[in-house]
């Protein structure tokens, strides 16, 4: 397990013990990370599940996909440290990263 914390606008947070291989946002519903709404269930349609991750973490995010740029678009997300977290893997390097949330995800 890996320890990611994701933490809410008003700076509440959820630490989740992440299981590497699932994407953030199955880890996060698991959890019930109450900022997380992931209407789609990670179909990369919706974006109710995105994310902000700090510059140090870009090279464990991967590249997003097209359909996932699309979606980032839609939502007005500009650069490079916004993603949607059913798009990324949990991976063990991921231990202690802190993933901000948006102030609505609606």
């Amino acid at each position: 397990m890996v320890k990611i914390t994701f933490r809410e606008h008003d700076g509440s947070e959820t630490i989740v013990d992440a299981r590497p291989g699932l994407s953030l946002m199955k880890n996060a519903v698991a959890a019930n990370v109450p900022g997380i709404l992931a209407e789609c269930g990670g179909n990369c349609a919706c974006g109710t599940c995105r994310i902000y991750f700090d510059p140090e973490w870009r090279a464990l995010m991967g590249t997003p996909r097209e359909s996932e740029v699309e979606m980032l678009d839609y939502w007005h997300e500009e650069g490079d440290g916004a993603r949607l977290s059913c798009q990324v893997l949990a991976v063990e390097a991921m231990e202690g990263m802190v993933l901000r949330l948006p102030e609505s995800q609606s």
